[in-house]
C-alpha cells in the first residue's frame, strides 16, 4: 500500500505511517497540499498526517485542508516525539549558530533556545528534511532537530537527545482515505438538513471506511454569529450525554471574522451520534463529518 506523508523518510510522519501500517510503502510529500493530492486523485492508497501536537497545538493548514478537501479519517494514533539537534558528524555543538527544523517542531523546543541564545531557530519545511539539507550540504555551522530515524537515515551525528521543552511530547496522527461518509449528506446547509440519512450506517461510504471499534468522531461545523448559536450547537451533544474530547475554533479562508468549529466527540456511528448530527444540522449552516474511527 502505498501512504503518503509530508516530509521526508526518516520523519516523524514516516515513523507514524509505519507504526499504523506496517507493511506500508512511505511516499514522502515537500507539500501538504500534495499529500492531499495524491489522495484524492488516487495516486496513493492513503496517508497519514500529524494533526496536533501536546506542546505546540494543532496543525492548521491540516485542518483546513480536512475540510476543503474529500477524504476521510479513518485512524488516529499518538506518537512520542523525542527531538534530537542533529548534525554533520565532527561538528560539535559551540561551532553550530544555527538550526533547522519544522516550525512545529521549533515551537516545541523554545527551552532550547532560551538556554542557547546564540543558535538560530531557521524554520523548514520538514524535520528530517533539515538533517537531510544540512548532511547534503556538509554544513559545519548548523544542525537540525528531528528525530533518531533521521540521523540514521542520513548518517547524522545526535549532538543533544531529548531537546523537546517537556517529555510529554506526543503528536497525534490521523490516517486518511479518500472518500466521504455519506456522498448526498456529508456538508449540511440549510437545504439539506440530515448529516447520515435513515439506513446510511449500514448502507452508507462511511460504513465501508470505518475501522472495527469505531468510536470517535470529528466533525466541523459553523454557526451564525448570533446569541446562542453555539450554545445551541453544543447542547446537541448535551442532551444526548455525549461527551466531547476536543473543541477549537479556526478562521474561514476568505471570510474574515468567520470561524469553522472543529470537535471530537466520543461515540462512533449509533444512533445516539447520528440523532445528534442531525439536531446540529437544524442549528448549523453547515456540519462536515471529517471521520469516525477507533479512539487511539
Amino acid at each position: 500500500m502505498k501512504v503518503a506523508i509530508q516530509g521526508e523518510l526518516g520523519s516523524f510522519s514516516h515513523e507514524a505511517a509505519r507504526r499504523m501500517l506496517p507493511q506500508c510503502t512511505v511516499i514522502p510529500c515537500a507539500r501538504s497540499l500534495e499529500v492531499f493530492d495524491r489522495v484524492e486523485r488516487g495516486r496513493a492508497a492513503a496517508a497519514v498526517i500529524p494533526i496536533e501536537n501536546t506542546l505546540a497545538g494543532t496543525v492548521a493548514e491540516h485542518a483546513d485542508l480536512l475540510v476543503a478537501r474529500e477524504v476521510f479519517v479513518q485512524g488516529e494514533f499518538l506518537l512520542r516525539i523525542v527531538h534530537n539537534v542533529i548534525a554533520t558528524p565532527g561538528v560539535k555543538l559551540k561551532s553550530v549558530r544555527r538550526v533547522l527544523s519544522h516550525p512545529m517542531a521549533l515551537d516545541q523546543c523554545r527551552d532550547f533556545f532560551r538556554r542557547h541564545p546564540r543558535i538560530e531557530p531557521v524554520p523548514f519545511y520538514d524535520t528530517a528534511g533539515s538533517v537531510k539539507h544540512v548532511l547534503a550540504s556538509r554544513l559545519k555551522d548548523a544542525a537540525g532537530i528531528a528525530g533518531r530515524q533521521a540521523a540514521r537515515e542520513y548518517g547524522g551525528k545526535i549532538l543533544l537527545a531529548g531537546i523537546e521543552d517537556d517529555k510529554r511530547n506526543y503528536t497525534r496522527f490521523f490516517l486518511l482515505r479518500k472518500g466521504k461518509p455519506q456522498p448526498d449528506n456529508l456538508v449540511l446547509n440549510k437545504r439539506r438538513k440530515s448529516p447520515l440519512s435513515g439506513n446510511a450506517s449500514s448502507t452508507g461510504t462511511h460504513s465501508r471506511l470505518m475501522l472495527p471499534g469505531a468510536d470517535k468522531t470529528s466533525i466541523a461545523f459553523k454557526v451564525k454569529n448570533v446569541p446562542g448559536a453555539l450554545f445551541k450547537a453544543l447542547s446537541v451533544f448535551a442532551l444526548r450525554d455525549i461527551s466531547l474530547s476536543k473543541i477549537e475554533s479556526r478562521p474561514m479562508r476568505g471570510r474574515p471574522w468567520e470561524y469553522v468549529f472543529y470537535v471530537d466527540f466520543l461515540r462512533g456511528d449509533d444512533e445516539p451520534a447520528r440523532n445528534a448530527l442531525h439536531h446540529l444540522g437544524e442549528v448549523a449552516d453547515f456540519v462536515k463529518v471529517l471521520g469516525i474511527y477507533p479512539a487511539a
